[in-house]
């Protein structure tokens, strides 16, 4: 039911990856309210230098409302 998305940085461990998704997903389960196997997370890689275009101008600004915790930066 629940799926979560992140985008960060390349050069995390595969282990810390998978801490980061089990967490996650734990933390998203109990908050709210439902199976821990209903809860899917997917880590995407994006490089610095691509962040603006693939995440910042087509993930976050156009998120509105559904934006619930905003960044502190810009990329302007």
């Amino acid at each position: 039911m629940p799926h979560v998305e992140i985008n960060c940085f390349p050069g995390r461990t595969e282990e810390v990856k998978q801490k980061c998704a089990k967490k996650i997903a734990e933390d998203i389960a109990a908050t709210l309210g439902c199976n821990l196997s209903s809860v899917s997370v997917t880590i995407h890689e994006v490089a610095e230098e691509d962040w603006k275009e693939k995440v910042w101008d087509s993930r976050i600004t156009p998120a509105g409302q559904e934006l619930y915790v905003k960044p502190g930066y810009t990329c302007d």
